[in-house]
């Protein structure tokens, strides 16, 4: 997989920019505020034209052309899969029409021209980014670990992404009437066969959920045992939100993280599931509100046992953050048969100079990287030599000739 061309209108602070990608690593060097970031952000929205990043996609669109009637941004990337060339494009336009004063989007996504669906995205452009933010995923809220991780798999598994998108449907759906009877009490039993639907789409993706994790596991824990010099050992502990839990006075499961969900059967999922909702029916007629399925699961990124998000330093998260964003890659290569595009956002610069070569062998693995970083400094000169090396001022490019 191979970004051969980037044209960029409109998005961010780039109001035109036009870029060729060689093969291998190709690394953009300059001062902060130039754009090194949004580069990246605009080749990674296209493996599902979301951001994270922004809050909402209207703040992709350039300043100035938000001001402008008919105002849009414009993402178009040539790319090769297997050897075969195709063309993606994503246009954000803004409706002229307004509605209390705000700027209607619409988002139109083409594959060689034809119209598609952001559903029908899943595996033609796949990427792996690393961003200083991603530190998130680690010490932040469940959310940020699911997203990761669904994004991950959706890459991979184009039914996992359907899955995911009719469990939302179904969870909107119950929700909505558990609401209404909190106002106005009716049979609970209307409820019945929202939960079947909840429970087969949520074991479902439970059971991706955690096979892939324990893939991506085996692959991050090696990756983290060089960078730390064999110092740390790297563990990604699964936990579904409220199963093997408490039924008749006996627990169903083991309640410590040691359970390898990975292996536990898709029946054995699904009943556990439909229990965990018979617990919490009542107390989810209360506030109205599903309280346990997929969108209530969480994992833990572990270092000798220890749980990083309330107890590791900011270099130990950096690290197992980076270890896990190279599996992530490796994983889809075994997946899919094709490499990603390695985007790294400043990785280098809170790393000492043994992890830097470290991380620079692992990116020479893939056929295809893009490097930021604010000094060229950081990057050794074998590496700077046969490296694609780019300065970015002002939302523009220019080519730096290789050193000696």
């Amino acid at each position: 997989m191979q970004l051969v061309h980037l044209s960029l209108t409109n998005f961010r602070n780039f109001i035109r920019l036009e870029m060729e990608f060689p093969a291998g690593s190709t690394l953009v060097v300059g001062p902060n505020a130039q754009g090194k970031t949004s580069l990246l952000e605009a080749i990674d929205y296209l493996v599902a034209t979301e951001s994270s990043r922004a809050a909402n996609d209207r703040e992709l669109i350039n300043f100035l052309a938000l001001n402008e009637p008919g105002g849009f941004a414009r993402i178009v990337a040539e790319v090769r899969r297997a050897g075969h060339p195709q063309r993606l494009e994503v246009r954000l336009v803004l409706d002229p029409a307004r509605a209390e004063g705000e700027l209607k989007l619409q988002k139109e996504i083409l594959v060689n021209g034809v119209r598609r669906r952001t559903a029908e995205l899943a595996g033609l452009w796949n990427a792996v980014l690393f961003q200083p933010n991603d530190l998130q995923i680690v010490e932040g809220p469940p959310a940020e670990r699911r997203r990761f991780l669904d994004r991950t798999i959706a890459q991979a598994d184009p039914a996992y992404g359907r899955a995911q998108t009719e469990y939302g449907r179904v969870l909107s759906q119950r929700n909505a009437l558990l609401r209404q009877w909190r106002e106005r009490p009716g049979d609970p039993r209307q409820l019945d066969p929202w939960d079947t639907q909840l429970v087969e789409l949520g074991a479902q993706l439970t059971r991706g959920r955690a096979a892939a994790l324990a893939e991506v596991e085996r692959l991050a824990a090696p990756i983290h045992a060089t960078l730390t010099g064999g110092k740390e050992q790297l563990r990604l502990a699964y936990q579904p939100s409220g199963l093997g839990g408490e039924r008749d006075g006996q627990l169903a499961l083991p309640l410590d993280r040691s359970v390898d969900w990975s292996a536990v059967s898709a029946g054995t999922v699904a009943e556990e599931m439909r229990h965990a909702l018979e617990r919490t029916r009542r107390e989810e007629l209360e506030r109205g509100l599903t309280l346990v399925g997929p969108h209530r699961d969480d994992f833990h990124f572990l270092a000798d046992g220890v749980d990083l998000r309330p107890y590791g330093s900011r270099g130990q998260n950096r690290t197992t953050m980076i270890s896990a964003k190279l599996a992530q890659g490796e994983w889809l290569q075994r997946r899919t048969g094709e490499w990603p595009i390695l985007l790294l956002d400043e990785t280098l610069a809170e790393l000492d100079e043994t992890r830097r070569k470290q991380v620079l062998a692992r990116v020479g693995s893939y056929p295809q990287a893009v490097l930021t970083a604010a000094d060229a400094g950081l990057f050794p000169p074998a590496f700077l030599r046969t490296a694609n090396v780019m300065e970015l001022r002002a939302g523009t490019l220019r080519r730096i000739p290789a050193g000696p």
